[in-house]
């Protein structure tokens, strides 16, 4: 009797399994669905995909139409230090983010968690991204795929090639790894923190970054929106973030635009460079809304 109902109770949670299959999403021009590795059990071999959606092994395969692809990078702030508050947790409408595995899954903070030069897990927090593309998503009506890989405490000559950690590199790797899921429609640059002291060096390193980026993604048109640093005086130099603030504001690269910082809050207090949860959002709006302008 009790080995039945154990039967019983295995069958059950199989049947419940491929009722409530696990959803892996392909790309919109995938012929084949991909090969799933599952803890524990069998892997799930690749099956044709002719239609947007196929069940097999207990996971739905879902086609996504093509996707605006979006690459944001840069350092703490784009990598994100806001705290997970309740809105964290929330699944955004019609925006995808690429995971280790080279696909995309629904997006959810903390959106730089996949990245491959992040620090440890566990500082990875609330950033822009999410709220850019919510916005953008929503504007566009159209599904947008973001690959966050951005780096605490990196300055921007770390970014650039000749550096040991060449971080820009990783990144295009990383973007052009998720090039079969739609094109890339812009990048968004978040960095400076580390730079400020030096706003006069900075032009040149960016305008170089920049360049290098629309080379490589083959676009010398390609859209990039940088952002201000925090406005509060974190640094304790008498003339604080001004002069680099200033400095980004009186760029003129073509297809760019800076994005303000005004009126944005302090994770802590006015000692931390780092933008607060609901701050970070509306950054990312900020984004979202100098891009459509751009486009």
């Amino acid at each position: 009797m009790k080995r039945t109902l154990l039967l019983a109770l295995a069958l059950w949670l199989a049947a419940a399994a491929y009722a409530h299959p696990d959803t892996v999403y392909v790309a919109h021009k995938a012929a084949h669905t991909p090969r799933i590795e599952r803890a524990g059990g069998p892997a799930v071999e690749p099956r044709p995909m002719s239609g947007d959606t196929l069940t097999a092994g207990g996971i739905c395969f879902v086609r996504l139409p093509r996707l605006r692809l979006v690459l944001c990078i840069g350092q703490s702030n784009m990598a994100g230090r806001g705290p997970m508050d309740a809105t964290a947790a929330d699944t955004l409408r019609g925006v995808y983010l690429f995971n280790d595995d080279a696909r995309f899954e629904r997006a959810v903070e903390p959106m730089n968690r996949y990245s491959t030069v992040r620090k440890e897990l566990g500082m990875q927090r609330v950033g822009p991204a999410g709220g850019f593309a919510a916005r953008y998503a929503a504007a566009t009506e159209a599904p947008v795929g973001i690959v966050v890989n951005a780096r605490g405490g990196s300055s921007i000559d770390e970014w650039l090639p000749g550096s040991e950690t060449d971080y820009l590199a990783k990144a295009v790797e990383r973007i052009r790894a998720a090039g079969d899921w739609g094109d890339v429609v812009a990048v968004l640059w978040h960095q400076g923190e580390a730079d400020s002291a030096h706003p006069e060096r900075y032009e040149a390193k960016l305008r170089r970054l920049i360049g290098i980026l629309r080379t490589e993604l083959g676009n010398p048109s390609l859209p990039v929106v940088f952002g201000e640093i925090a406005h509060w005086n974190w640094t304790r130099r008498a003339e604080g973030t001004a002069p680099f603030n200033a400095m980004l504001r009186g760029l003129r690269i073509p297809h760019t635009a800076c994005v303000t910082a005004e009126g944005l809050e302090p994770m802590k207090d006015e000692t931390d460079p780092h933008f607060s949860a609901p701050s970070q959002r509306e950054l990312g709006r900020r984004y979202a809304e100098a891009l459509l302008k751009l486009q």
